[in-house]
């Protein structure tokens, strides 16, 4: 891709001087460091990760209150965990523990460099934790990497459909807000706003920027897309689209790629860590950040290690609060796969969502979300779906029919069901005008609402 001036002068002159010169962070010294790092071998990388997650072990034994007693009362000392099987014996870490012991989990003598952020709590339970500026100082390093991948580099055109600020910013704020886009070649497009009614002045925007680079919650994007496509409106088409903050399931990268005509990359992230794993430009997986987390991904007994498994993730810098073995309540699938960049990152095959939006059965089986939009790409005649589950045995299927649907359809997606789960779960399909985003912005395809259950 050819680099303009804006992008050399940006990247080269003044994000340095805004970050290094005026914020005084070493944002660009941990870029360099991890842009050299990926090319390391895998085995290198193991061993980088394995020497950072040691030295954070033994901080925290020595310095965490928390980790300190719950590690005695497990009977595990640092100095015997020699190996990553010996760390996988560590307990892990819940959002329910994290909120009862707050002021625990917090490095003595730290106190006074702990930041505090919240998540969103898509989930009906907003977090509180702390990080520490060298942390967060790393984390904005690993997304520089891993959008740059996807060709988003520094100072590059780039369109956001995003959520917009809540409530009325002052002008002050605002007009800081419009300065500090401006620098960074942003656009941001206000997703929350986004209606069927709507739908042509997003793609004016698109036209009147002419962004290299569009990044956005998947489920507008893929909305944005089929309007497109119904509509048969063409929009200036950018040199590469990342969906993020919800998983880029494969039907909706083809509707994304279809209507604005270039390649959509997968991200993987949350709030508690930022950017987690992401494509590169061969998208073959998704490279784990691994010289800068440890992801582990916990299965139940006696599970295959191609089947999903929870996602359990340690931030090796964040030593003024440490979160070690935190279940973040995702779940992913492994890949064994090498990816042919020659990045020597390890490899998620897919991010399958949350766990609470994977479905459970009465006979204990666990059916990641990527099923439906996997079995209902081939349904002629489906516009929009979305999978509730509400009650063990049962599941709510919700269909936005077009043109093409009709009985077949139907005795299709339930035999296709029955196939993986049999008679253990009675499907309820209620056909409905329109399926609406989440007051966050995103689109959920499969939603349980069912209890969540500890992990094996």
């Amino acid at each position: 891709m050819k680099t303009s001036w804006y992008e050399k002068a940006f990247s080269r002159v003044l994000y340095p001087l805004w970050e290094s010169g005026l914020r005084r962070r070493h944002t660009l010294a941990y870029l360099a460091d991890y842009q050299r790092d990926q090319w390391l071998a895998p085995e290198q990388i193991a061993a980088l990760q394995w020497q950072r997650l040691k030295q954070l072990l033994e901080h925290c034994e020595r310095t965490v209150p928390y980790y300190r007693q719950r590690w005695r009362e497990a009977g595990i000392a640092v100095a015997d965990i020699r190996t990553l099987d010996d760390y996988a014996q560590l307990p892990v870490l819940t959002k329910a523990d994290i909120r009862q012991h707050f002021d625990a989990l917090q490095a003595e003598g730290w106190h006074d460099r702990v930041l505090n952020k919240a998540t969103g709590g898509s989930t009906g339970d907003p977090l509180r934790f702390g990080y520490t500026r060298e942390s967060y100082e790393r984390r904005t390093a690993v997304m520089w990497r891993g959008y740059g991948w996807a060709g988003s580099r520094m100072g590059r055109r780039t369109l956001f459909v995003w959520g917009g600020a809540v409530g009325t910013p002052h002008r002050f704020q605002q007009f800081k807000d419009r300065v500090y886009n401006a620098a960074f070649a942003r656009h941001v497009l206000n997703s929350f706003n986004m209606t069927d009614a709507n739908m042509a002045e997003f793609a004016d925007a698109i036209d009147r920027y002419r962004p290299q680079v569009i990044v956005g919650y998947v489920g507008p994007l893929v909305r944005l897309a089929q309007w497109l496509l119904d509509t048969g409106r063409r929009v200036v088409a950018p040199q590469s689209i990342i969906g993020a903050a919800e998983s880029l399931h494969e039907f909706q990268r083809e509707i994304i790629e279809r209507a604005f005509g270039c390649p959509a990359y997968n991200t993987y992230g949350c709030r508690e860590f930022m950017l987690i794993a992401s494509e590169c430009e061969r998208r073959e997986g998704l490279h784990v950040n691994a010289d800068h987390l440890v992801v582990e991904l916990q299965r139940r007994p006696g599970a295959l290690a191609t089947e999903p498994g929870e996602v359990v993730i340690t931030d090796l810098f964040n030593y003024g609060m440490p979160f070690v073995r935190y279940l973040n309540g995702d779940v992913a699938t492994a890949s064994d796969h090498v990816c042919s960049c020659g990045r020597g990152l390890p490899l998620l095959q897919r991010v399958d969502g949350r766990l609470l939006d994977a479905i459970r059965t009465p006979a204990g089986h666990l059916l990641p979300g990527e099923f439906f939009p996997h079995m209902l790409k081939d349904v002629p005649g489906l516009a929009r779906f979305q999978v509730v589950q509400r009650r063990l045995d049962q599941l709510d299927l919700s269909l936005v029919r077009g043109p093409g649907f009709d009985d077949s359809s139907l005795a299709y997606i339930r035999r296709e069901l029955a196939k993986v789960v049999g008679d253990s779960l009675q499907l309820n399909v209620h056909f409905v005008d329109d399926i609406p985003l989440t007051p966050s912005g995103k689109w959920r395809v499969c939603i349980s609402e069912l209890p969540a259950t500890p992990a094996a």
